[in-house]
Order: C-alpha cells, then structure tokens, then sequence
C-alpha cells in the first residue's frame, strides 16, 4: 500500500474529528479516491478516533477488497463511497459520520433546508436532501442516496443512519460536513423559537456571489 495515501487518510480522519462534525464515539468512514486508478484508500477501523494505519484499506471502486483486513460491518458501507465516485468523476474525497445535530434530522426524516447562510456559500443552496432508509449498505439503501443526490449538492442525509458527504477534495469534504452539522444545530435551535426560515431564493446566489467575490480578494469572512 502506498504509505502517503495511508497517511493523507489518517490525517483526513483526524481533522473530521478535530471539527468536531462527529458522534461522541467516533463511528464514520473516510475514503480517498486514488488518482489515475480504480481504487480507493478506506478507513476499516471501528472509529475515526485514533484510527491506526494498519487499519486503512486499499479497496476497487467495483468494491472487492485489494489490500488489508476489512470488517464486514465496515465493509457493508463501502458501496455508498465507490457508488460516489462512480457517478461523479470530480469527487475524491467521501466522508460518512453520524454527526449528532445531522444525524437527528436523518432519523426523523427530515431535509435540512437553507436557513443559514454557510449552506447558500459553499454548495449547498437547496439545503441537505434525504435517501429513503435501506439496510445499511444495501442495494436498496445504495439505489436510494443515489438517486436522492440532488446535482451539484455535495451531501446527503441517510435516513435513520447518518451523513454522507463527497467532494473533489478532502479539505471541502470537511468543510461541507461542518456547515451541515452547522446548519442542523441551528435548525434544532431554532425550533424552540418558531422553527427556521429559510433564505429567499433570489438571496441564495447573492450570498454565494459574494463569497467568491471575497475569496478571488483573498479576503476570508466569517
């Protein structure tokens, strides 16, 4: 196994955790794809928490195992990742956690909608969709985030289970998993006061225009 990809998914593990977009103990899945091949490096291990890099896994996007010992309970999540790549040729990175706020509106089976701002900036301006629930890792359950991937939104909620979250890199994937925990805690927040209104439409791609305006600066804005 390539030992810097090994690495490059440790360490994306390890900033997952650090952002703070994860349960209490730690449970999701980090893939990377490999570049020029068929293949990505999968996180095996029960927890994101102190992963070893022995447990990382070297696995073909057709989802037979090619390097390493891969559990089956983490390997009955491996085709919602390579299912990832196969539709969306610019994703390299695939993250899965059970980001507690998120993960609340998954198992009420609720989409999360674009109430705050960060969701209209990064990508995500029809909010958060849901696929309906499967066995974990099924092709039922693989059929339904499929076809719930709304185009060009970078995540979905899988019902009565958790967070799935792709991106052409590792640094976006993450950032993305933060702003929908973000947006979840808001909306469970806001429910105590009259529930969250979400932004006007013709809003959405103003807020948007102006992050790229601040980014092409090099101007970073909270």
């Amino acid at each position: 196994m390539d030992k810097d990809l090994v690495d490059q998914v440790i360490d994306v593990a390890q900033r997952v955790v650090a952002s703070g977009a994860i349960s209490a103990n730690g449970h999701g899945n980090v893939s990377l794809r490999v570049p020029g091949a068929n293949e990505m490096y999968f996180t095996g291990g029960p927890s994101l928490r102190g992963h070893a890099p022995s447990a990382v896994v070297r696995v073909g996007l057709d989802g037979i195992l090619l390097e390493g010992e891969l559990p089956p309970i983490q390997g009955a999540v491996v085709a919602m990742h390579t299912a990832m790549y196969e539709d969306h040729p610019d994703v390299g990175c695939v993250l899965h956690t059970h980001s507690p706020h998120a993960t609340a509106y998954a198992v009420a089976r609720r989409p999360i909608g674009c109430w705050i701002e960060a969701l209209a900036m990064f990508g995500l301006p029809t909010g958060v969709p849901i696929a309906g629930y499967g066995p974990r890792g099924s092709a039922q359950a693989v059929a339904s985030i499929r076809s719930s991937v709304v185009p060009g939104v970078p995540a979905v909620l899988l019902a009565n289970h958790g967070v799935l979250v792709f991106h052409r890199t590792p640094e976006l994937a993450i950032l993305v998993g933060g702003v929908v925990e973000e947006a979840a805690q808001a909306g469970l927040n806001a429910a105590s006061i009259g529930g969250p209104v979400e932004i006007a439409e013709e809003l959405r791609a103003a807020a948007l225009q102006r992050a790229m305006t601040f980014e092409s600066r090099g101007t970073a804005r909270a």
